[in-house]
């Protein structure tokens, strides 16, 4: 057994695993293009102060962050919307709006590996840039949706709120960023005695302080009167309010785009990235108790990158997770059953032979391996059985002489033998049932 082993919480991706990551990935790739979106590609590595800025403490304190070779703080990216934020900032000035980027890959987050939880993730990622409207945001709920429901999901739930809500609180009673940022990792851990308590050591009055509390409990169906007993909570922050409002227009829209979707509204809900500014969201299905996505409104962070004051919303898929709600769920995937088999050469003679039809099959669009381990034709024709091959295509001295190949139907046991030019139209005809 080998002395190396992967490195704490990053792993290996067998044929199946692998093959279902790529899945996952295809139906994100798929949506992209349904929904308009163009895919862009950033770099792992990136400066630190860039993806530190917004991140959140949280984040900050889980990134894996080092000197390079020329002594500039860098950092692996933890999530994705930083470096898009950062390349739209650079490079799109003078593109009309919107925005629709797409991007799938790796981030690194130094978290205690757990069921679900890994140092090293998958995630496909959605911005939708230039529109403040209630129309982007919902096209990004909807988005999730469809990629929920294209990786064959069943069951699965929307969690819906407004940072907006909680902010409007926070400032009208003039908590500074720092603490705002501080309540909000603690309500995202659900920790609200402590965030609570951090408010009322500011010396905010009852009044917030009973208002949070109220808010935290708040909870119900997008179609339930939730949204009214969160404005009637909030009647004395004007800004709160406003947010309000806004999610109450990103509800209806969803409700009137005749979408089933089920969103269930969390006027308590906290997100652990600085940068949201307005609805954050997050999917669930009922056996995992982690978020398979998430995302929100961030209206403030390209500017924050040197670009022009842009609009923004978007949401991270959690690859990984989906492929365990996929597998928890046993949906079956869908992919092409592309038929495969084995060329064997009976003899020294006809290797070359092989290698040559081989090329003619793969060329024609036939997936096809070549016995290469020496092994006599039972032994070979075993092999094949026992790996699902559908056919194999022998050449011996009599075929190699003649012009011919012998093409067995592994399932049926059959086998006959055709000119080499009708070597693909018979293989075709077998493993068309």
């Amino acid at each position: 057994m080998s002395r190396f082993k992967t490195v704490r919480g990053m792993r290996d991706f067998l044929a199946d695993e692998a093959q279902l990551l790529r899945y996952v990935e295809d139906r994100a790739r798929k949506v992209a293009t349904l929904y308009g979106y163009k895919e862009i590609i950033t770099p792992i590595v990136e400066s630190y102060e860039l993806l530190s800025v917004k991140a959140g403490e949280e984040v900050r304190s889980r990134m894996f962050a080092f000197k390079d070779l020329g002594d500039r703080d860098v950092a692996l990216r933890p999530e994705f919307t930083a470096s898009v934020a950062r390349l739209v900032a650079a490079s799109f000035l003078d593109q009309p709006k919107p925005f629709r980027l797409f991007c799938v890959g790796s981030v690194y987050r130094y978290d205690e590996p757990q069921r679900g939880r890994y140092r090293e993730f998958w995630q496909s990622n959605f911005e939708l840039m230039g529109s403040n409207r209630p129309e982007a945001d919902a096209e990004i709920l909807l988005l999730t949706n469809s990629l929920m429901e294209n990786a064959g999901l069943k069951d699965f739930t929307f969690k819906i709120g407004h940072v907006g809500v909680l902010r409007g609180i926070f400032n009208q009673e003039r908590l500074d960023d720092r603490v705002q940022n501080q309540v909000m990792q603690l309500m995202d851990k659900k920790e609200y005695d402590d965030a609570f308590k951090v408010v009322q050591d500011t010396g905010a009055p009852e009044n917030c302080l009973r208002v949070l509390r109220q808010l935290v409990e708040l909870k119900g169906k997008a179609d339930s009167n939730v949204v009214d007993l969160m404005r009637a909570c909030v009647f004395d922050y004007e800004n709160a309010i406003v947010a309000t409002e806004n999610l109450r227009q990103i509800l209806e829209l969803i409700s009137k785009s005749g979408c089933k979707i089920t969103l269930n509204v969390d006027a308590g809900f906290a997100r652990g990235l600085e940068y949201y500014t307005g609805m954050i969201f997050e999917v669930y299905i009922p056996t995992l108790s982690i978020a398979l996505g998430g995302g929100g409104r961030y209206d403030r962070l390209i500017e924050l990158f040197g670009g022009e004051s842009t609009p923004a919303v978007g949401v991270a898929h959690g690859i990984d997770r989906i492929m365990m709600a996929i597998q928890q769920q046993k949906i079956p995937l869908g992919t092409e059953d592309r038929k495969s088999g084995v060329v064997i050469p009976i003899n020294e003679q006809s290797k070359a032979e092989a290698l040559k039809i081989a090329e003619m099959l793969r060329e024609a669009g036939l997936a096809v391996e070549i016995e290469i381990m020496g092994r006599k034709m039972a032994k070979a024709l075993e092999d094949a059985n026992r790996r699902k091959m559908n056919y194999a295509v022998i050449i011996g001295e009599r075929e190699l002489k003649e012009g011919t190949v012998a093409i067995r139907d592994l399932a049926r046991r059959e086998q006959k033998t055709v000119l080499i030019e009708k070597a693909v139209e018979t293989i075709n005809e077998m493993t068309a049932t």
